[in-house]
């Protein structure tokens, strides 16, 4: 249940359209409902304004969809992450609203499309390869509520298209930047802009890339000081903090 639903249900008992025995009922599950393979926790969306987010990856199709059940009684906005076209099958079944990006692998349910950010957040990829984990980034960022735009393909190789953009990316409040290969693009992008960057190393590239080693090093040791890095691919990570710097 999140900040808002129990506000309104407070304001409900307070009225005397609802009974406290019903509100009651409502809240049976909160803070934690125990489906035995998972512990969901109600209480999520009241500490970090968002609900507690399902990483598919791992988990059976049935136990997405029970995890799923579960928070939609509770929480306007839904959002899975790492999910098969099989999983959002069964995902469906239970909640029909739900709508699948098969790019990032990301399940959305928006109920709620109030913006909450204050600012716009960019998601720069450094080449198409990238774009799935851009992706993740930019659909986490728009489901918690901001208003994103993506800029996609800009990569060091051909640095006159970055510079093309420069007047768009300055508006920004946070910049996420999503490369592969050497991850140099976050560097570039941090000495142009006053903002934020949150870079994403990617394990696209070839072998001397460590799936996304070298660009992880690269972006760690980067001489942009406004450049803060999350792990190999964490488009949602990457995301997620973004839409808190966004809110402040």
């Amino acid at each position: 249940m999140d900040q808002q639903n129990l506000k309104q249900l407070l304001e409900e008992v307070r009225k005397g359209d609802v009974s406290v025995s019903q509100a009651l009922d409502r809240l049976k599950q909160w803070p934690v409902d125990n489906l035995g393979y998972a512990a969901i926790d109600h209480h999520r969306a009241l500490r970090h304004g968002f609900p507690e987010v399902v990483f598919a990856k791992g988990k059976t199709p049935e136990q997405v969809a029970g995890i799923v059940a579960s928070l939609q009684a509770t929480s306007r906005n839904l959002l899975v992450t790492r999910a098969s076209s099989e999983v959002y099958d069964t995902v469906r079944s239970v909640l029909p609203e739900a709508v699948f990006h098969p790019a990032s692998g990301c399940i959305v349910l928006q109920r709620d499309r109030r913006k909450r950010g204050r600012g716009l957040i960019a998601v720069v990829s450094a080449g198409t390869s990238d774009i799935p984990v851009a992706e993740e980034a930019a659909i986490t960022a728009t489901v918690m509520g901001n208003r994103v735009e993506t800029f996609y393909d800009l990569g060091v190789a051909g640095l006159h298209r970055l510079l093309m953009q420069r007047e768009k990316l300055y508006q920004a409040s946070v910049l996420i930047v999503v490369a592969g290969m050497e991850g140099a693009l976050p560097s570039v992008v941090g000495g142009l802009v006053s903002a934020p960057v949150i870079a994403v190393p990617t394990s696209v590239g070839y072998g001397a890339s460590f799936q996304g080693l070298a660009a992880l090093l690269g972006m760690l040791n980067s001489c942009a000081s406004n450049v803060a890095v999350v792990n190999i691919d964490n488009g949602f990570g990457a995301g997620y903090v973004a839409s808190m710097i966004n809110r402040k």
